[in-house]
């Protein structure tokens, strides 16, 4: 009897048996048995799928919206990290730290903790200038963020409430913002929080009632710290917290707005998925925006409260000023006309305090996040818009929000008037008024002249799509005329430049009906016939077939213009492709290479 060795495992592989798949890693099953015990509970797996393929385009400018997000998750992990060493009390306590020059003086537990953070804390300081920087970059973030917004449309429907919601975050953040320096209690914040109640106690009726409730009796009082504290650190994060969530879901549910280009239309995203091009993107954004913060902080000192001491209203001098988010609203308040401030029976009304200092912040504000709502009624444009605008071709819009930073700027400039005069060696009362008067002239100004300029950039784009760019040469024909040649341009390039709508001035109905009887809402309809023509009543129309096709000719514009009468308008060209024609088809470019479309 003979045997013979089997291999092991060899008994179970017949001829037709299909090779087991390999074992996956452990740490892969791992983390899909973990995934798939969260799916089984919570159906999260379709949501987080359709989520990591959400398409999103690509432009620089949509960054700024991103330093924002980042700038506040640095404030969150810097912020907690100095709670646990910053003591929010007003109690007198004798300095003993390691800072020399401050010792054996009397100061609140509030400006001891904060020096021992700044000297004794193993990277205290650092962090702390972390998170003062992160702040400003912070405000500063989400106003450019603003800037982009408005000046290219992105607000208009559907993204009216997120504009909204943005007005508020910025208003938000410097609130928080002056709640934050004002927690260490050192001479400069003091002073801000002494002129802080002078502010309440302008407010007409209410204000001493308001001011001795906020400080829980007379100024200073030992409670202001412990409750600007729980404000900082509580109640104004979780508002910026909730509405910055709010703001990315609706994001996420309007899809991301994106400039006109090829394939582009109100209808589509062109550009890359979140999985894995955008993560990988916004994580490596997140650590540069984390290292240049960081970068700044180790280099530029910024709030060295060593260097002012404890609060103490003696040594304030005039040259103290608040950071610079709040310089606006401390220019207005230099600005105000004292003759604003009115007795009457025995009593005065501080309207020269009450309107730049409590007043301003909220009917800006409040004028900004209702623009998009005012514009809507003016040109009685009801359709979701996905496709940015060119400020150009918007002028009175661009107009406006030029004519808004110049009133800023001047407000702002005018918070160091007194700087201003010490070293230039000028009058204060001369550049007081010198400010105010370009209050009232420069921003007008401004708005005229934005106009004009975005006009002209639009007759010269028509000049472009209609004779192409100049190349400089001459060319003599066999006649003898000259003529100079003109390079026409791609039709990439000329989409760009005519793919815009050519808005007109509402007409006006008649303000009586049938039967001889005045129509209600007559009088609104006149202000907004009135405000439709003041935005578009100066207008440069983009180029129509037509007439490139005529401008093309040199010479038969009839016989091009009867060439293609009756034919539809080229409206796929000029409105992005909204169109979808066969006449259009031919025109309209194609997508770029590289990226990916996502349907709306």
């Amino acid at each position: 009897m003979s045997t013979t060795t089997t291999p092991k495992g060899a008994a179970s592989l017949r001829a037709n048996d299909a090779k087991p798949a390999e074992a996956v890693a452990g740490p892969l099953k791992v983390a899909g048995g973990v995934g798939g015990w969260f799916d089984d509970r919570t159906g999260i797996a379709k949501p987080v799928r359709h989520l990591l393929k959400k398409v999103f385009p690509d432009h620089w400018s949509f960054m700024l919206g991103e330093i924002a997000m980042y700038s506040l998750v640095i404030l969150l992990l810097s912020g907690t990290f100095l709670t646990f060493w910053f003591v929010p009390s007003a109690g007198h306590v004798i300095y003993n730290g390691s800072h020399v020059p401050l010792k054996g003086i009397s100061m609140s537990e509030a400006y001891k903790s904060t020096l021992d953070i700044s000297f004794d804390v193993r990277g205290g300081l650092i962090i702390r200038q972390i998170h003062h920087w992160a702040a400003l970059l912070f405000i500063v973030s989400i106003m450019v963020h603003m800037f982009r917004v408005f000046f290219t449309g992105a607000f208009r429907k559907p993204r009216e409430i997120n504009w909204v919601i943005g007005t508020i975050l910025s208003m938000l953040a410097i609130v928080e913002g002056f709640a934050g320096y004002s927690l260490p209690d050192d001479l400069l914040s003091g002073t801000g929080l002494r002129a802080a109640e002078g502010f309440m106690q302008s407010i007409p009726v209410l204000g001493s009632y308001i001011a001795y409730f906020v400080f829980g009796g007379a100024f200073p009082g030992e409670a202001i710290i412990p409750r600007l504290y729980t404000v900082h650190v509580l109640l104004i994060p979780a508002i910026i917290v909730g509405l910055f969530t709010a703001h990315i879901v609706l994001v996420m549910v309007h899809k991301h707005t994106q400039y006109p280009g090829p394939g582009r239309t109100n209808e589509n995203v062109v550009g890359y998925p979140l999985m894995p091009v955008y993560i990988a993107k916004a994580g490596g954004f997140f650590f540069i925006v984390f290292g240049v913060t960081a970068l700044i902080s180790a280099l530029v000192t910024i709030n060295p409260i060593w260097m002012y001491g404890p609060y103490d209203p003696s040594p304030v001098t005039a040259g103290s000023q608040p950071d610079w988010y709040m310089g606006f609203a401390d220019g207005a308040l230099r600005l105000m006309p004292g003759w604003t401030e009115l007795h009457f029976w025995g009593f005065t009304l501080g309207l020269n305090v009450f309107i730049p200092a409590i007043l301003l912040i909220p009917v800006l504000y409040g004028l900004a996040g209702a623009y998009p709502f005012l514009e809507a009624w003016v040109t009685g444009d009801k359709r979701e818009h996905h496709l940015l605008d060119r400020p150009r071709n918007a002028p009175t819009r661009t107009g406006i929000g030029v004519m808004a930073l110049v009133f800023y700027g001047i407000l702002f400039f005018a918070a160091g008037n007194d700087l201003i005069a010490i070293k230039l060696g000028l009058s204060i009362n001369d550049i007081t008024n010198t400010f105010r008067v370009l209050l009232l002239v420069a921003p007008p100004l401004a708005f005229w002249v934005t106009k004009r300029i975005c006009l002209s950039l639009q007759r010269r784009d028509r000049d472009l799509v209609l004779h192409g760019r100049e190349t400089g040469r001459i060319v003599r024909t066999a006649e003898g005329r000259f003529f100079e040649v003109h390079e026409p341009l791609g039709e990439l390039e000329r989409w760009t430049l005519v793919q815009h709508e050519a808005h007109r001035p509402l007409e006006l109905g008649s303000s009586v009906d049938a039967n001889g009887v005045r129509r209600p809402g007559a009088a609104m309809e006149r202000m907004r016939a009135k405000l439709s023509k003041f935005y578009f009543e100066d207008r440069v129309d983009p180029v129509t077939p037509a007439e490139l096709a005529a401008a093309h000719h040199d010479g038969h514009e009839e016989e091009a213009l009867h060439s293609i009468e009756g034919r539809p308008q080229w409206v796929g060209q000029l409105h992005g492709g909204a169109d979808e024609r066969d006449d259009v088809d031919a025109y309209a470019p194609h997508e770029e290479e590289g990226s990916e479309t996502s349907t709306r």
